[in-house]
């Protein structure tokens, strides 16, 4: 937090300076009214008359320092939270793909907002208010000390009474506020999942049932919200209770001055630096929980955490010119052993099919394979080189991936396609041709520059997995991962699909449930799973076994 305040050393400084101005404004106050009171007791009308030009000197000066500070403080509020968003989002990027997965989107989305809102409502007002209060406090006292030091070391000890009495609500106050945190993002995933699940509600009636599940997960955030401004506000009646009691003491003691014969000038700016002691520390302690609150949302949406954390990332480049050799692969996912000492070998420019029964761990040998998941044992080098000393951006460059769930942005069909990278035009519509897109392109008056709809939802699934398709073949990958790339286009585009991905350059490692004769048989092996062993067979030698079996 500290070196988010101090990344612009001048702003900040700015920035507490304009804290200040209030400070002065309630003095230039105090004093004003003071000297507005104490012409009564002069009973003098020209004293009287110059009583009430500096308290509209006083008035006028307030206004422009009032000003002034808010355009000071403003600037760096803007930035500062900026800052902040810019952190949370970076901090949920630079989660590996393995890491990011162990929490909803939706989760993420929460932070993103609401915590970032909570912080932006309480933070920078609880710290002006903090700042303004506590100079108040600092300034009455010392001010106090040379006009009456006995009266101002009382006010000072019973200022401290009243801190360790607030002192006491502090971590609940900043438990509240957590729980607050977490009861946003149990309500942001509890909406999605209506919302993208509206249509399977709709059709089985059970909407209705989902809206109830909604409103109780609403009102348990606001209950929530309800059950930390109540303790809050209890905190700060509790400290003006005290700070009543200790006022009247104050009464009491000018009350004995005035019948002593200290004027009233006197008394009445006494009076009013006191207040500005009592009252305030009462106001500022529960704030200053509540600041530590806020600061603990910070950390929570922009600070790493153990359990996400990831393995140091691999600086090596991606250098794939002979052979990625695995070696005694092990890997278990939520205490289920996925594969058992797998040892095979990926040849570059070789075309590896990916058998096994569904939930036999093809897709997840495809996400080891593609360095999204790094917590296993055993070995993964690449021409000798371990993967976990790969770069995962090098990685990412070399490599390519259809998938049978597709994701598209709501954006043209050109940047879903290039992926809003700069592609001469020829490449695109090489993609285009190879992919089977061309069809759709030509019922479109735009052509590429149609525009796509939320994840696709004005497309087929065969168009959408024909992008998907596009993309891996404009990027002119080394290695193309394939999981299920044909699996939703009809049986002649499907063939072509196949083909195409067979005649391309790349190493090609694809998970298939269909056979297309002729085609199919053209990838070099077969690696087929079976109990978590991998079984690593020349491609003519396993379809000629399936054939006679």
């Amino acid at each position: 937090m500290k070196a988010l305040l101090l990344k612009r050393k001048k702003a900040f400084i700015l920035y507490i300076l304009a804290c200040f101005f209030p400070v002065i404004n309630q003095l230039l106050g105090n004093f004003g009214f003071a000297f507005l009171i104490g012409s009564i007791e002069k009973a003098d009308m020209k004293h009287f008359y110059l009583a009430v030009t500096i308290a509209f000197a006083i008035v006028l000066v307030s206004s422009v320092l009032q000003l002034l500070s808010r355009f000071m403080r403003i600037g760096y509020m803007r930035d500062t939270l900026l800052d902040i968003r810019i952190q949370a989002f970076d901090k949920i990027l630079n989660y590996s793909y393995a890491n990011f997965s162990k929490k909803s989107k939706e989760v993420y989305i929460s932070n993103l907002i609401n915590d970032v809102n909570t912080f932006e409502q309480l933070f920078f007002h609880r710290l002006l208010n903090v700042i303004f209060r506590g100079g108040v406090y600092v300034i009455s006292l010392a001010i106090l000390s040379f006009m009456d030091l006995k009266f101002a070391l009382v006010i000072f000890g019973v200022s401290l009474i009243v801190f360790v009495v607030t002192k006491k609500f502090e971590n609940r106050t900043v438990l509240m506020q957590q729980e607050v945190s977490t009861l946003n993002e149990q309500f942001t995933l509890k909406a999605a999942n209506t919302f993208n699940g509206l249509e399977i509600l709709k059709l089985n009636n059970i909407e209705n049932k989902f809206l109830d599940q909604t409103m109780d997960t609403i009102n348990r955030v606001e209950k929530k919200r309800f059950h930390f401004t109540v303790f809050t506000e209890g905190q700060r009646s509790l400290t003006n209770i005290l700070s009543y009691v200790i006022f009247i003491g104050i009464l009491m003691y000018l009350l004995q001055l005035a019948f002593m014969g200290t004027s009233i000038l006197k008394i009445t700016f006494m009076l009013q630096l006191a207040n500005g002691c009592v009252w305030p520390i009462g106001q500022v302690l529960p704030m200053l929980n509540e600041l530590k609150s806020s600061v603990k949302i910070y950390d929570k949406i922009t600070k790493s955490d153990g359990e996400m954390g990831s393995k140091e990332p691999g600086e090596l480049p991606f250098s794939f010119e002979n052979t990625i050799d695995v070696r005694d692969l092990n890997f278990s996912y939520e205490g289920k052993e996925i594969l058992k000492e797998a040892s095979f070998e990926l040849k570059k420019g070789k075309k590896y099919l990916l058998k096994g029964a569904s939930g036999a761990g093809k897709s997840t040998l495809i996400k080891l394979l593609s360095k999204i998941y790094e917590d296993y044992s055993g070995e993964i080098n690449m021409d000798g080189v371990s993967y976990h000393e790969i770069s995962a951006e090098s990685f990412n460059d070399k490599v390519a991936y259809i998938y049978q769930d597709v994701f598209l942005f709501e954006d043209t069909l050109r940047n879903n396609i290039t992926l809003f990278r700069d592609v001469p035009e020829e490449e695109i519509m090489e993609a285009v041709v190879k992919a089977g897109l061309e069809d759709l392109i030509d019922q479109k008056q735009v052509g590429l520059d149609f525009s796509i709809q939320e994840n696709g939802k004005n497309l087929s699934g065969g168009q959408r997995q024909r992008i998907s398709i596009a993309r891996a073949i404009l990027k002119k990958s080394q290695i193309l991962f394939a999981d299920e790339a044909t699996s939703s286009l009809n049986d002649d585009l499907g063939k072509a699909v196949e083909e195409t991905i067979l005649s391309l350059q790349s190493t090609v490692v694809a998970i298939s449930h269909r056979f297309y004769e002729g085609i199919t048989e053209k990838y070099d092996y077969v690696l087929e799973i079976k109990n978590g062993v991998l079984h690593e067979y020349p491609s003519d030698v396993y379809f000629r076994e399936e054939v006679a079996l």
